[in-house]
């Protein structure tokens, strides 16, 4: 009998990366908080809460690279993946975002208040963030094709020649 310790199943290792993504993310909101109120006074709270999302997110990659993702994904330039990383988040930006812009809208006590909106707004992205930057950002190998790197985006597979359609 081995003295090893088991591998911990995939199912484990995904949850052990969501919780880590989840801490990253409250660090994210700090530092995505904190970039709002202090450039707010400088050019206004629409572009200071645009400028503080890409800070971020910036910070945000840089800390999953190193920890809740960490060796997976080092196979390309890092420059490279922070911008796939931008590029994959893109739907939580907008979830994000769009969530603020909406409290901002509906509700001025968060134009006052911008911490309420922005932590609706990093909830709203968080799920849909991390499932991108696990499939697409930080693989475990790097895709053969362009092709593949697609599938992987999108969850497609290409339909093979023996597969019939319904219709």
């Amino acid at each position: 009998m081995s003295n090893a310790s088991p591998s911990p199943s995939a199912a484990t290792t995904k949850l052990i990366r969501l919780i880590k993504f989840g801490m990253v993310g409250s660090l994210g909101f700090l530092w995505d908080s904190g970039t709002v109120y202090a450039l707010r006074p400088l050019i206004g709270l629409t572009a200071a809460t645009l400028v503080a999302y890409f800070v971020a997110a910036t910070l945000n990659w840089v800390f999953n690279r190193i920890w809740t993702f960490k060796g997976a994904g080092h196979h390309e330039h890092p420059v490279l993946q922070w911008l796939r990383f931008l590029s994959a988040n893109s739907l939580g930006f907008f979830l994000n975002r769009g969530t603020v812009y909406l409290l901002f809208y509906i509700f001025p006590f968060c134009m006052q208040h911008p911490i309420i909106a922005l932590a609706a707004g990093a909830g709203a992205g968080m799920l849909a963030n991390f499932s991108m930057s696990q499939k697409v950002v930080f693989r475990e190998k790097p895709p053969a094709s362009a092709l593949e790197l697609a599938e992987m985006s999108v969850e497609i597979s290409a339909p093979t020649p023996h597969q019939t359609s319904d219709t």
